[in-house]
């Protein structure tokens, strides 16, 4: 198993649903989250994106010379960048990082946000264009000159001039529950993630993703997105987690679902269904509940209990096929040390690694006209050197 922490880049605090308790989210105060992350195992962290967050890749970016080890699972949003620009950006920001770089692959599911950013598609065409954005993005990073003419995308002689340090590519993560998103996670993708729904459910996603991974000669490992509530006792999370929401009301909750309900994404309507906006429902599996789900959008289920039951429903989505569990709490910080301190003892976590900033980069030198790579020393008509001409002008 692997575990992941979040960087609340939407804002955090001690309560949900209100401005009390609320925590200013600075760079400082994503600095210590994250170098909290690094200096406590986590393997990486979720940085989220979206109309309700700061830019993912600004503030990541920000955090690579203040972490070690730290893994950053950052978004390619197609339809907001291109595929060529999306792998500069993931080509540069896994070389200066060594090697730290993993792709979250977001199509995006709340068609309002997405109209505010230019973007029409309705769902089925939306992942149409990520098919044929990943189809492009994977090849420029492998190291092809790409022509592609599609649908939704075209590029003439595409290339990617500085290549990752990571290959083929940094590892790609994508989530999503319709048969489309299945689909791109079975030709695309490296990790499936969902979010927390009960383990039945969970192993139904896993077994179709599976199934069509299969089908085109891939394998498909799979993560899963929750909240974690835990505490010494039982007692003491379930009152946590009632704290959590404790000024969350029934006018929120109601202002919340009808935003919701607006989604065309199929995972959000499978969360609301889980709760249908009644805190009197919320446990849907042991030690899960779905209590953030009311006012948060995306993963709204949380394991809530003491280590051991905590631990416990982990190791039953772990026997699922789930090995990467990215988690949060609120406030992040306290949360990160909590769920480090009480809960790794118990799992079965891959060893930390070193990672090795010793990867070579090439010493290409500048890039002629922009659009070649520079070869070895060019001899002049004469058999001088650039430099040896230089020298005999001056003499």
């Amino acid at each position: 198993m692997e575990i992941f922490w979040f960087i609340p880049l939407h804002g955090d605090g001690k309560y949900l649903g209100t401005s009390e308790g609320a925590r200013a989210v600075d760079y400082d105060y994503i600095r210590q989250i994250a170098q909290a992350a690094d200096r406590l195992g986590y393997r990486g962290v979720l940085v989220p994106t979206g109309k309700a967050c700061e830019d993912a890749w600004i503030a990541a970016s920000s955090l690579i010379s203040a972490t070690r080890r730290l893994k950053f699972l950052v978004a390619v949003r197609p339809g907001l960048m291109s595929p060529s620009v999306a792998a500069r950006m993931a080509s540069t920001f896994d070389r200066l990082s060594g090697g730290r770089l993993l792709v979250n692959v977001v199509t995006g599911g709340d068609p309002h946000e997405l109209a505010g950013d230019g973007i029409f598609l309705p769902h089925g065409e939306r992942y149409e264009q990520t098919d044929e954005f990943m189809t492009i993005w994977r090849k420029l990073l492998q190291g092809e000159r790409v022509s592609y003419q599609g649908k939704h995308l075209r590029t003439e002689e595409s290339e990617l001039l500085f290549p990752p340090i990571q290959r083929p590519h940094p590892p790609v993560y994508f989530g999503g529950s319709s048969p489309a998103a299945h689909r791109i996670a079975a030709d695309h993708v490296d990790v499936y993630l969902t979010w927390g729904e009960p383990p039945e459910e969970v192993a139904k996603k896993i077994a179709d993703v599976r199934a069509l991974a299969e089908a085109k000669g891939r394998t498909v490992r799979f993560g899963i997105r929750l909240h974690v509530i835990v505490r010494e006792t039982e007692e003491e999370a379930w009152a946590a987690a009632n704290r959590l929401i404790r000024y969350v009301d029934e006018e929120t909750i109601a202002e919340a679902q009808r935003i919701f309900a607006r989604y065309d994404s199929v995972g959000q309507k499978r969360m609301a269904d889980l709760h249908k906006g009644d805190k009197s429902s919320l446990i849907i599996a042991p030690n899960l509940w779905a209590g953030i789900g009311l006012v948060r959008g995306g993963a709204g289920t949380a394991l809530v209990g003491d280590p051991e039951s905590v631990a416990a429903r982990m190791k039953e989505y772990r026997e699922l096929g789930i090995e990467t569990f990215v988690l949060s709490g609120y406030p992040h910080l306290e949360e990160a040390y909590r769920a480090a301190e009480l809960l790794f003892p118990l799992l079965p976590l891959k060893p930390q690694e070193e990672q090795d900033r010793s990867a070579p980069i090439e010493a290409a030198g500048e890039m002629i006209a922009y659009n070649k790579r520079p070869g070895k020393r060019t001899v002049m008509g004469d058999g001088g050197t650039a430099y040896e001409l230089h020298r005999q002008a001056r003499v």
